[in-house]
């Protein structure tokens, strides 16, 4: 727990260093606002386009060497939230994410960046899906800036597995939050 603690002091330490604060936009989702339907999933009640939105970032700590992107919606009904993308060895000079990056397999992600499984079970994007009358749900873009050029994981490693290794050698964060709900079918009048 004291490295874990150490790691994240030093991490805001060499992000509050650099002068301007290590940041995430996107032209396709402003901070606090609702995501669009070409982004939503297009499965399990959703009618979306299942496209993952661009992303760009500035200012990354000094030191970075690559980027971990990880995407989760902690207002899912589980217990544990629900990772919506994963995508790490990002090099350490990319700058954005081009809109439909977390296809899979993509053709556009940067070279040497790899997608790993999410809750849906396959690597890739997987876009908001929340049980219809779940009130809304908040959509965390973390972008995890590396100490390491690779982090050397397994294949099949789960989001959680990628996190812990992400944050194990955290340099600085930079997040962004979109909105998403669905409304309860109406229920059908009684006959009379």
């Amino acid at each position: 727990m004291k490295t874990v603690v150490a790691v994240l002091l030093t991490a805001v330490s060499l992000t509050a260093a650099a002068g301007e604060p290590f940041k995430l936009t996107s032209k396709d989702i402003k901070e606090g606002t609702v995501i669009a339907d070409k982004f939503v999933f297009n499965s399990f009640g959703c009618t979306g386009g299942n496209v993952s939105p661009a992303l760009e970032w500035s200012n990354p700590p000094a030191g970075t060497k690559s980027f971990a992107l990880m995407v989760h919606d902690p207002d899912a009904p589980t217990g544990s939230g629900f990772w919506h993308w994963v995508v790490y060895n990002i090099p350490a000079d990319a700058r954005t994410l081009a809109a439909g990056a977390g296809a899979n397999p993509s053709t556009t992600l940067p070279k040497g960046a790899v997608q790993s499984a999410t809750d849906f079970g396959v690597p890739g994007w997987g876009g908001p899906c929340p049980p219809p009358g779940s009130g809304v749900h908040h959509y965390r873009f973390m972008l995890l800036a590396l100490s390491v050029e690779k982090l050397e994981l397994p294949a099949n490693a789960t989001a959680a597995f990628v996190g812990f290794n992400a944050r194990a050698n955290l340099l600085g964060e930079a997040t962004l939050t979109g909105l998403y709900s669905r409304q309860k079918p109406a229920s059908p009048a009684a006959p009379r």
